[in-house]
């Protein structure tokens, strides 16, 4: 069959009066085609007519009426499954080419007659409008710190009209990491929009009762009118309707794991190295989008004068036995602070302990409920007082900070368990008031001799490591005379 623009070739030769022989010549048809085509009128296109018959048979054609009755019962079965299905039902009928033909035709199926879907409205978006933002986990993408893995999220903050993105590391959604991560993202985007909307994070969002209403806590709410933001919420179940931050997600994980495979690791030396890494990536992403994210710095608010650096401030009191309470995780403090009421401010990751107006102490976050962290430096005098306590003491297991001082409590047990404890913690003492690096440089050398040691013997070796004392160093002798000799036979054979 002949091609359209053919025939209109030949429609062309014949207005310009040439004879009917010559124009099929340069459409570079017979004439008897070009008469076929001149008698009916038409193109080939509108000549052709849709097949309606098959080709070959259906192989498909005995258990379609099952495999239709199942997608009417559940229409998000795969096809891979049914076809697994038929397989195991009928061994032998079915190849595993014929998969193929069975995904084609349930796609016609679905296009025909199947349910409606869901469809997605295309935005229009205003510069300067919104900016949306949620967390997202960066496990897959198996990051290391020195060799160890790195678990940890990302909050990642995005302008809906520019996609100018910004990011924050952080380990869990509570209300300070979010805060924390709006206020870095508005300062690093340069300006504030007028609407920000978030998922239903319950840092943000909480619910009043049994029908499903929910309403802005009043942290979130205080956050926003510092930065005149309007703040919007999903619809829960409907994670689309912050689509925007949600595809934003996907890109930005795809495209760190690109450049961690085109870095050729994926182990940092430590944190700060991931992060300018990730930031960098960062930056170099936002540059492409420079055009339209200048639309959008124009129609931004304007920043406050100052970050508002969000925390969360309790009121704790210190235990007799020098612990603090804070969000169900339990915390040492310094034993001198027994009794005192103090001050937190919970922030993302750090606890800032004031004693009224002045500051004592920050302590590491930690993560989730019912933990503990025990520094024994801030114990270590008391137990030594009352050795008899570390045998059933709850936390003894923070009295370990290394392998080595566990070594070491063993070797101690073993060669006298009725003063084990005591000299034990008189060794920690020792590390705490004066360097837990030279004790265990202390205690690896007694454990390397295999001999008995006490706390006397890692005192001293720890004075002598502080007070500077140098190894006697033994001059070997060599003797060059083989070498001599080796010359000599060279020389005789050269």
């Amino acid at each position: 069959m002949k091609k359209d623009a053919e025939v209109n070739l030949l429609n062309r030769e014949r207005k310009k009066g040439h004879s009917q022989e010559i124009a099929a010549a340069r459409a570079g048809m017979s004439v008897r085609t070009a008469r076929k085509y001149e008698k009916v009128g038409q193109l080939p296109s509108q000549m052709k007519k849709p097949r309606t018959h098959r080709t070959r048979p259906d192989v498909f054609e005995q258990d379609w009426p099952w495999v239709q009755r199942e997608l009417e019962r559940d229409p998000a079965l795969q096809a891979k499954t049914l076809f697994e299905l038929l397989c195991l039902t009928y061994p032998g009928r079915y190849q595993e080419f014929q998969l193929r033909t069975l995904q084609r035709r349930i796609e016609k199926w679905r296009a025909m007659v199947g349910p409606d879907q869901h469809v997605m409205f295309e935005q229009v978006h205003e510069p300067g409008r919104m900016a949306q933002s949620d967390f997202t986990e960066m496990d897959a993408l198996d990051v290391t710190i020195l060799g160890e893995p790195f678990a940890h999220l990302y909050y990642h903050l995005v302008l809906t009209f520019s996609n100018h993105e910004a990011v924050k590391l952080c380990f869990s959604e509570t209300f300070e990491a979010l805060a924390e991560g709006i206020e870095v993202g508005v300062w690093q985007i340069g300006g504030v929009p007028r609407y920000h909307r978030t998922d239903n994070l319950s840092a943000a969002v909480r619910r009043l009762d049994d029908e499903g209403r929910r309403d802005w806590t009043a942290r979130y709410e205080a956050l926003m009118r510092h930065y005149g933001m309007t703040p919007t919420k999903n619809t829960p179940g409907e994670s689309h309707q912050n689509g925007d931050v949600e595809q934003a997600h996907h890109r930005f994980k795809d495209a760190l794991d690109l450049a961690l495979r085109v870095r050729g690791s994926r182990d940092f030396e430590s944190r700060a190295a991931y992060e300018a890494f990730v930031q960098e990536l960062v930056r170099r992403r936002n540059a492409t989008r420079r055009v339209k994210y200048e639309q959008d710095l124009a129609a931004l608010s304007p920043l406050p004068a100052a970050p508002l650096s969000p925390c969360r401030q309790l009121t704790v009191g210190v235990s007799r036995f020098s612990t603090i309470r804070v969000l169900e995780n339990t915390y040492s403090v310094p034993s001198r602070l027994i009794g005192s009421s103090l001050t937190v401010r919970v922030r993302a990751e750090n606890l800032e302990l004031y004693l009224g107006a002045s500051p004592l102490l920050t302590l590491p976050r930690l993560r989730g409920r019912k933990q503990h962290r025990i520094d024994y430096r801030h114990v270590i005098w008391s137990l030594v007082r009352k050795p008899g306590a570390f045998a059933a003491y709850r936390f003894r297991s923070e009295f370990f900070p290394t392998t080595t001082f566990r070594l070491a409590y063993d070797a101690l047990v073993a060669a006298r368990a009725d003063r084990s404890d005591l000299e034990y913690l008189r060794i920690l003492h020792l590390a705490a008031g004066t360097s837990e690096h030279d004790v265990e440089a202390g205690l690896e050398l007694l454990l390397e001799a295999g001999e008995t040691f006490g706390f006397d013997d890692v005192r001293d070796l720890v004075k002598g490591t502080r007070t500077g004392r140098v190894p006697a160093v033994v001059k070997p002798i060599v003797d060059l005379t083989t070498y001599d000799r080796l010359l000599e036979a060279r020389a005789a054979n050269g």
